[in-house]
């Protein structure tokens, strides 16, 4: 079986983008199950990751049910290239997967101080995707099936599936009152975010509408269950009570010596707070980086930290295992729903 793949870009016209000029473009990529006799071209060449042959455009493979979906979010700052990862292994495993590269927070467009500080913004672009099926469907319709949905997301994608399962922000990490003297004023890629907030909310109305919606539930009924890759610092800003109230079940998952998300400061306390999830904590010095991909040359030449782990840690191999981890939850999931 190969890979086969999609993408292009919706338009959510309830919401603006963060210049005022249009309305929001979600970014979308696509990878589904297609035949063995399908043309394959490689599309590692120029990116810092390694990533697999794709047969782009390619029919879908034929099955005796239509193939679950799994929404993608990724983590600061990224793109929905950096879950290719996921995306493939979870193809292999019977599902189809839909990513999503969010406005202003991506690394396919130029960094936006809103898009980093108002992460709530995140979800609808998930649940968009989901009400326009039509659009990005095209000939697969009847093949993937858009009933039975699950979400994965890392870092601040792991927030934004929290959010979609019913977790509801009472604050932002990076406002300005919550600061404390020399503490961090954002995250790696936006090192300064907090002190654009103040100015934002004066200038810019398309920042003060989203600001305004920060308590809003974004809770999305057709996600059945998620995997919460290495949450950070973000979901502390969640009501409690909020937490309590999730039904769907999630699997968080983290490294042990993840510095940007401790565990025991971010999934530990996540978990504490939730009735139907599982926490596990992977052990050998795992940072918070292998949840990204693994490096091409041309990424380890420009951000080797990114795709360095300890000796011993094959990267594929901590993959291999998310993937089971969470095909094995979402298949549970499938046939509860079914019986």
């Amino acid at each position: 079986m190969k890979l086969g793949f999609r993408d292009g870009v919706l338009y959510d016209e309830n919401r603006s983008n963060w210049d005022a000029d249009g309305p929001r473009p979600i970014s979308w990529s696509l990878w589904y199950p297609t035949a063995d006799d399908a043309r394959e071209s490689d599309t590692a060449e120029r990116s810092w990751f390694q990533k697999a042959a794709i047969a782009r455009d390619a029919p879908i493979r034929p099955a005796a049910r239509p193939y679950p979906l799994v929404l993608l979010s990724h983590g600061t700052g990224g793109s929905a290239a950096g879950l290719e990862w996921l995306a493939r292994r979870l193809v292999d495993r019977g599902f189809a997967a839909l990513g999503v590269s969010h406005h202003g927070n991506t690394g396919i467009e130029p960094y936006r101080a809103e898009g980093f500080a108002c992460l709530w913004e995140r979800a609808p672009d998930l649940s968009y995707m989901l009400d326009r099926h039509d659009d990005w469907l095209g000939d697969l319709s009847g093949h993937i099936d858009t009933t039975r949905v699950f979400a994965a997301g890392f870092s601040a994608g792991a927030y934004s599936v929290m959010l979609l399962l019913g977790a509801v922000a009472r604050f932002s990490q990076f406002e300005p009152s919550r600061m404390k003297p020399g503490g961090a004023r954002g995250p790696r890629e936006f090192p300064d975010l907090a002190d654009h907030i103040p100015t934002l909310l004066r200038t810019s109305e398309v920042f003060r509408d989203s600001w305004s919606r920060m308590s809003k539930s974004y809770r999305d009924e057709r996600i059945k269950a998620a995997l919460v890759c290495a949450p950070g610092r973000s979901v502390l800003g969640f009501s409690e009570e909020s937490l309590k109230a999730v039904e769907a079940p999630a699997l968080i998952l983290v490294g042990d010596a993840d510095r940007a998300a401790p565990a025991e400061e971010c999934s530990a306390w996540l978990h504490a707070r939730l009735k139907r999830s599982a926490l596990k904590i992977f052990g050998g010095g795992l940072g918070h980086y292998v949840f990204v991909p693994e490096g091409s040359a041309l990424g380890l030449a420009f951000a080797a930290e990114l795709f360095t782990d300890p000796p011993g840690i094959e990267r594929a191999a901590v993959h291999d295992e998310i993937a089971d981890l969470s095909a094995a939850l979402f298949e549970d999931m499938d046939i509860s729903a079914m019986v």
